[in-house]
């Protein structure tokens, strides 16, 4: 199956391989197609660079010895539950819920980094597991309270989680600009609601201090349009009209004298970069 035509599926692959969940022959896979699909490639970086700049939100902590606690009460009242219900269903003669099987804290192992994904994904199962058996914990056990008031802590930070998430910017048109050797370069996302392009240098190449590279829309049937020339930071923003990168198929980086060339008359240099600017489906 060419993933590249699913955009959803596309992008949990792409997430997952971010994150580190995807492991063995279908990681090996992912990388593979990866190489040859320029949009696989797209998804990966740009989730590659979301998890980058998560790491930027707040500095990095050592977790609380009772957060560990809260933890193995959760997992432990879990399990008190789904045996408590396996003994109903089994003296009922009823077949045993699909979620027994599933892992509640699989995963809870990622850390530094990818917490706040880790915690996401805790907080959700935790909500489903709160809403089936609210009444099974309260036939099983004393310390509903307690587990309650663990729930809202997760539930309160589940929602800072969200927040930060939902501030870190849209990626609604990538493009991956390759050079001659069809090695990527630089990694180009937009995002028009704050009107933003995004541009992350993936190779070595450093222009000389007497040159800039200038980043360019190429329209169909129209002129080259200049959206910018390029600092030479490894990461860099650029202000851009949405209508400037609408329906542009192709993206290009030329190398112009320094501080770049007017656009009337299109790029004057060589074209080092270029590649195809695809509108993600989110």
């Amino acid at each position: 199956m060419n993933i590249a035509r699913h955009p959803e599926l596309l992008d949990r692959l792409a997430a997952a391989w971010a994150v580190g969940t995807l492991r063995g022959g279908a990681r090996r896979r992912f990388e593979q197609m990866a190489r040859e699909h320029p949009s696989v490639r797209a998804a990966a970086l740009v989730w590659q660079e979301r998890m980058t700049a998560m790491t930027e939100l707040q500095p990095a902590v050592q977790p609380a010895p009772q957060v560990w606690t809260r933890i193995d009460n959760l997992v432990r009242a879990e399990r008190a539950v789904v045996s408590s219900l396996s003994g109903r269903q089994a003296s009922a003669g009823t077949a045993a819920p699909w979620w027994q099987g599933v892992r509640l804290w699989q995963g809870m192992g990622l850390a530094g980094a990818l917490a706040t994904v880790a915690a996401i994904g805790v907080a959700l199962n935790l909500n489903t597991q709160l809403g089936q058996t609210r009444a099974d914990l309260l036939a099983q056990s004393g310390t509903l309270s307690t587990q309650t008031a663990q729930y809202a802590q997760l539930q309160t930070q589940l929602q800072g989680l969200q927040a930060e998430l939902a501030a870190l910017p849209r990626a609604d048109y990538v493009a991956v600009l390759n050079d001659s050797q069809a090695s990527a370069a630089v990694l180009v996302t937009f995002d028009p609601v704050r009107r933003q392009l995004n541009l992350q240098r993936l190779g070595p190449v450093q222009e000389a201090e007497d040159r800039s590279l200038q980043l360019w829309a190429l329209p169909p049937g129209a002129g080259p349009k200049s959206l910018g020339v390029l600092t030479r930071e490894r990461l860099l923003q650029l202000v851009a009209d949405p209508s400037s990168v609408r329906d542009v198929p192709t993206l290009a980086i030329s190398l112009e004298p320094r501080g770049g060339v007017p656009e009337a008359g299109g790029p004057t240099g060589p074209v080092l970069f270029k590649g195809a600017l695809i509108q993600r489906q989110l």
